[in-house]
């Protein structure tokens, strides 16, 4: 018999939902955090919880001395089990205890947790999600901070080993968001992305491998220091993105595989619900409850953390049945096909919901193939993501940046071919932590040539990088040229900032910022093929790029010219957009930078003598693996000493 409700308790999120219960189902109930899980009373807490296929289910915690109270099934056909402890209050432990249809019990964390014990343990905890938020003009005018048209440099980071304690702790969330506020600002970084940080048993996995979708990790602190870590950089004007992961999870036993003794948020058929790439189960995203389930996880993290936006982690493998796979090894679709078809729609779900609530975030989808229109409109046909990771960019850049100079002339596609596609998609150019790990070394061990040439040439790689079409993201410690290959068991190497080379390397990627975020040219038209042209020279070098990035009418237009070689060239004649004086804002090659100081002592003279069918041309100095940025407008004022007409000795 299921019991009676007490008089207080009827209006909790269970009772004064259960007469609309059969409308949201049907429209999608996308704010499921509001109904399950623990909510906190002034007498006890209401839990609720998704189990169809139990037999019994019960709650299990600090507040009854981890003996049994037994929860009621609804009878609205939903699969849920709901009751009211009285007693059980904000901070105590629980967990589930669930009886499977072979009268098997096991012991499960809450899968609505907001909060979960320190690990290795993996109890859920009652917790109450109030804070007093200090945003308020960040996020009344967030929609004008991050628009397709606003400069986007994003600062990817892995909070457990980005800083630490001296004696090796982590860091409090609060603690990190002073430190990282202030370092953004010396940088110039428009964003921070966090790697994920929902809670994950196994370290080693980076926040990967999630077994509590609404808690974030307690190895920082509570719920509240998170939102005050967001608040922090919020109200120094810093966005905030969250790497987010919808596409597998781990088969711990005290999590969400088989969770009522049955394939529940996972595919029974391990050709559809295994994972051989990570060893990890796959969502069924076929299922409404799942769908809503994270859906809602996503809405959770937007509304109640105040996240800018959502990286969503691994879509290429979502989309793909044959994903990681081999011949008979995964199940076609019903036309016979390898397109995950209920995964498109979640998708396309996904993001006309978030966008529907929150029309200020960017979805941004780690997609590495060809997938068309990833970052296009849904009722366009396309998958519904704002932004894109451009990872074939990133592909090609690194291995041709990796590539001994000798051989760089017999490579040029490689460098050029991004930009056959470019506008194809609303990207972001990515040198993420996933290029610097597993024996691939730093970006700066990455560059060939000795120590002079490997920071010229990683001063070079950014400078490309920064005038390309397309926002940007750098992760932590390519800022200053981390050497060792990145580990999450060990901090970065900032010692290495009182080394001139890695301290200018630094100040050239915090003048790159500086000049994106000021000129328009360079950040707005990121996704229109207007703001990009190629600009030939007169005599044809393989190993040098020479284009044109504009931003509206009346903007200045910017021209960049990347040597990809440690030989300068000089008197260079190179394609100008008009003539007249093109002031040379930055040159990577200044000695502010490490540099050797070739340049043009500030400004070169462009004449009508047209070049390649443009109307004008500049004989220029281009520094040995220097990049160097011309304007018709100069900036406020210099941002750093540029180069004199010399060679390097």
């Amino acid at each position: 018999m299921k019991p009676k409700l007490p008089e207080e308790e009827r209006n909790s999120p269970v009772a004064s939902r259960t007469d609309v219960r059969t409308e949201r189902r049907a429209s999608h109930h996308h704010r499921q955090f509001e109904v399950m899980g623990a909510h906190p009373t002034e007498r006890g807490t209401w839990f609720t919880v998704w189990a169809p296929n139990a037999r019994a289910v019960g709650v299990i915690g600090a507040f009854n001395n981890w003996h049994c109270e037994p929860l009621y099934r609804l009878d609205d056909g939903s699969g849920r089990w709901a009751g009211f402890v009285e007693g059980a209050r904000a901070g105590q432990c629980y967990k589930y205890r669930i009886q499977d249809a072979a009268g098997h019990w096991m012991d499960k964390a809450d899968p609505y947790a907001f909060r979960m014990e320190l690990a290795p343990g993996t109890a859920s905890q009652i917790w109450d999600l109030s804070h007093e938020w200090g945003d308020g003009e960040w996020m009344h005018t967030r929609w004008q901070r991050q628009g397709q048209k606003t400069a986007i440099s994003i600062y990817e980071v892995h909070l457990g080993s980005w800083q630490r304690e001296e004696d090796g702790r982590f860091l409090n969330y609060r603690d990190l968001a002073l430190r990282l506020a202030t370092h953004c600002h010396n940088m110039g970084f428009t964003h921070v992305e966090l790697m994920p940080i929902a809670e994950h048993p196994f370290y080693g996995s980076w926040g990967y491998q999630i077994t509590g979708y609404f808690a974030p990790t307690s190895r920082y602190g509570t719920p509240q220091d998170l939102m005050v870590f967001v608040d922090t950089l919020h109200q120094q004007g810093i966005g905030v993105f969250l790497d987010w992961v919808p596409s597998h999870f781990p088969a711990d036993p005290h999590a969400l595989a088989r969770f009522d003794g049955t394939a529940l948020y996972e595919h029974d058929d391990p050709r559809r619900g295994f994972h051989p790439e990570w060893n990890s189960l796959i969502f069924n995203y076929g299922r409404y409850e799942v769908r809503d389930f994270l859906i809602s996880n996503a809405i959770f993290w937007l509304e109640k953390y105040h996240f800018d936006g959502l990286r969503v982690d691994a879509v290429a493998s979502m989309l793909y049945l044959d994903y990681a796979r081999r011949h008979g090894e995964w199940i076609p679709n019903a036309q016979g096909g390898n397109q995950n078809h209920d995964a498109v729609a979640f998708l396309q779900d996904l993001n006309t919901s978030v966008y529907a609530a929150f029309p200020d975030v960017h979805m941004i989808a780690e997609e590495s193939t060809a997938w068309p229109a990833v970052s296009r409109p849904v009722d366009w046909g396309g998958l519904g993501f704002g932004m894109k990771w451009n990872m074939g960019w990133m592909n090609d850049t690194l291995r041709y940046y990796s590539r001994p100079h000798f051989y760089r002339h017999w490579h040029g596609e490689d460098i050029r071919f991004s930009a056959v596609y470019a506008f194809h998609e609303n990207f972001i150019l990515p040198l993420s932590h996933d290029e610097v790990v597993y024996g691939k070394g730093s970006l700066l061990d990455r560059q060939p040539g000795d120590d002079w040439q490997r920071f010229a040439g990683l001063r070079n790689l950014y400078g490309y990088m920064w005038t390309h079409p397309g926002k940007k993201l750098l992760f932590m410690g390519g800022e200053f040229g981390q050497q060792e290959e990145w580990h999450h068991e060990r901090t970065l190497d900032w010692h290495l900032w009182a080394r001139p080379y890695h301290a200018g390397l630094a100040r050239w990627v915090a003048d790159l910022n500086a000049l994106y975020r000021r000129l328009p040219a360079l950040h707005a038209n990121d996704f229109q093929p207007e703001g990009f042209g190629w600009l030939p020279a007169e005599r044809h070098e393989p190993t040098l790029l020479a284009y044109v990035r504009r931003g509206a009418p009346g903007d200045a237009p910017v021209v960049a010219i990347v040597n990809m070689t440690p030989e300068p060239r000089t008197g260079l004649r190179i394609a100008m957009p008009e003539a007249g004086t093109w002031h040379e804002l930055l040159n990577s090659d200044a000695a502010y930078y490490g540099g050797s100081g070739v340049g043009n002592l500030g400004a070169v003279q462009a004449t009508s003598h047209g070049v390649g069918g443009w109307p004008a041309s500049a004989l220029v100095t281009v520094p040995p693996l220097g990049t160097v940025i011309l304007s018709t407008t100069p900036t406020t004022s210099t941002i750093a000493p540029q180069g004199v007409p010399h060679a390097r000795e």
